[in-house]
């Protein structure tokens, strides 16, 4: 599914009602889940977290925003942190399978709208701004609340969007996109601060105060401070003492962790510290962090151990707690503190047992069936060919193929994964065609729409075959390299990888078949046909080739 992440803040952080109130109008929004409020009292500011899909998330967005704008009056607000509205800042933030132009987008049409339906001035910023000026948060607000009646005359701070007007009630709000910014700190062996700082001062952008030979600090013509830069791009960091844990910490800000990631970060406060005679004794992500940080983190980890990363995911997280030390100061449950953990559907036949499955299958239900079946057999044909990988990474006599079969086996868990989810969600697809079916046809119109629904429905029960299908093609070609380059006592498994893989081709073929029968639009059946019919033939091609490579090596 495609996953985005949004994170308002409200200017209000002491009035419950309106928390509550807010957070109310997310949670009406099927689709989005609420996944963190974090007032703050002194601040008088609230930051909410909020996930789904992208259009539903941008209808939470807007409503929350509404009902900030009728709850929130900034001409009575104070706080500690810098505001200029009632939702001062909104970000859109990718998470899985959406790109930052995506992002982009849905941060102008919520711009326009918040614009031109509530009156309230909205600028633009990060990857969303109009201008490279009014691309920091920082710029924008310059001046805050108070600034804005003069600030709105000026052409230069004309709002993307709604009126030039100042809304003295909800004042100005920020709405834009930016990369997912992960709250990391790194826990020390002391309570002293000063080793914190020092090693924040090493690895954030922005470096540290440079001096001269005599310890005086450097400015430049301006009589600005002169900085060496850090190690590392999109890191902002600090040092503090946390009484209740006991030690100091490195507190960080990792503002793209696909530039600078938590492992290399974490690595190199570890350099740093024991430059200064401490140790890091682990570290904690406050808040949530993406699946994809944690599984980078495995994969860098299981690489400087040298063993193959051609393993579950579910491996590779376990691997990134360890060696980053998430359990030191707090417990972390991978569960509540990966963000597509909360958005994972219920697998009811993928986490059944063999025995369960087969007596399920064996049923006079209709479903589940060979779709299932076949995404199954696609699935276990991708598992044997990881193990066989894994079984020759790293062995004596096969160093020649060992960076082959790693990138084998991680190629294999992928596909394994998108198989095993195929094996529900066939079923699912049969389930919504049988609905349908049962749609009301009283009226010529109940008629129209109940055919509608099943054409379309139908359609995307023939895609997830065809899916399936298609992922074979890998699943076959991965077969291949095991069967070739493989450990010559595996042999066997290669073989049954290439027949599970056509076993599961076929199949999927048969049920994207018997699908395109009952579809009325000919031109798109004749097409996915044809795609299909190109599938079954390369995956025949690519199940010969293995059969005569295991026969050959086998006699």
């Amino acid at each position: 599914m495609k996953l985005i992440e949004c994170i308002p803040n409200f200017s209000e952080g002491q009035n419950k009602g309106v928390l509550e109130a807010i957070a109310a109008e997310i949670r009406t929004v099927p689709g989005v889940v609420l996944l963190d409020m974090d007032p703050g009292f002194a601040t008088n500011r609230t930051v909410f977290t909020f996930a789904g899909s992208p259009e539903p998330v941008l209808e939470a967005a807007f409503l929350a925003i509404k009902r900030a704008s009728e709850l929130i009056d900034m001409r009575v607000h104070k706080g500690a942190h810098p505001r200029m509205g009632a939702t001062d800042v909104c970000p859109f933030v990718p998470i899985a399978n959406v790109t930052m132009e995506e992002c982009v987008e849905l941060a102008k049409r919520l711009g326009k709208r918040v614009g031109e339906e509530l009156k309230i001035p909205v600028y633009l910023y990060e990857f969303a701004a109009a201008k490279p000026s009014r691309r920091s948060l920082a710029d924008i607000r310059t001046g805050e609340y108070e600034a804005l009646p003069e600030k709105l005359k000026k052409e230069e701070w004309r709002p993307d969007f709604g009126p030039s007007e100042f809304n003295a009630k909800s004042g100005a709000t920020v709405i834009g996109a930016r990369q997912f910014l992960i709250a990391y700190n790194v826990n020390l062996n002391t309570t002293d601060v000063k080793p914190a700082k020092e090693i924040a001062f090493a690895i954030r952008e922005k470096g540290k105060i440079k001096r001269d030979k005599d310890g005086n600090k450097i400015v430049d013509a301006q009589g600005a401070t002169v900085y060496e830069p850090g190690l590392f791009k999109h890191v902002r960091a600090t040092g503090w003492v946390i009484p209740e844990y006991n030690c100091a910490q490195v507190t960080i800000n990792l503002t793209d962790f696909t530039v600078s990631s938590m492992h290399d970060v974490f690595d190199a406060c570890i350099t740093e510290a024991e430059k200064l005679g401490v140790r890091v004794t682990g570290s904690e992500i406050v808040g949530l962090v993406p699946k994809k940080a944690m599984i980078d983190a495995g994969l860098h980890y299981m690489k400087k151990q040298k063993t193959t990363r051609g393993v579950p995911e579910g491996a590779l997280i376990r691997t990134a707690v360890r060696s980053l030390g998430l359990n030191d100061v707090s417990k972390f449950d991978p569960a509540k503190k990966i963000i597509e953990s909360h958005f994972e559907g219920a697998s009811p036949l993928a986490s059944m047992t063999v025995k369960d499955f087969a007596d399920e299958l064996s049923s006079s239900s209709p479903a589940p069936g060979g779709g299932s079946v076949a995404a199954l057999s696609g699935a276990m044909s991708a598992a044997l060919s990881s193990m066989v990988a894994a079984l020759t990474h790293n062995k004596k006599g096969y160093e020649k193929v060992w960076e082959e079969m790693e990138r084998t086996g991680i190629a294999a868990q992928a596909n394994m994964r998108a198989q095993v989810d195929a094996i529900d969600r066939d079923t699912e697809s049969f389930n919504t065609v049988m609905a349908c079916f049962g749609m009301p046809k009283g009226t010529e119109e109940e008629k129209k729409e109940r055919a509608h629904a099943i054409e379309e429905a139908t359609k995307g029960a023939t895609l997830v075959p065809l899916g399936v299908l298609e992922k074979t093609i890998t699943a076959l070609d991965l077969a291949i390299k095991v069967a070739e380059g493989g450990n010559k006592n595996s042999l066997s498994d290669a073989g049954v990888a290439g027949l599970t893989g056509y076993a599961a081709a076929m199949g999927a073929y048969y049920n994207v078949l018997i699908n395109l029968g009952g579809i009325g639009d000919k031109d798109w059946a004749a097409k996915t046909k044809a795609t299909a019919d190109n599938l079954v033939k390369k995956a025949k091609e690519l199940a010969q080739t293995i059969e005569k490579t295991v026969l050959k090596k086998l006699t």
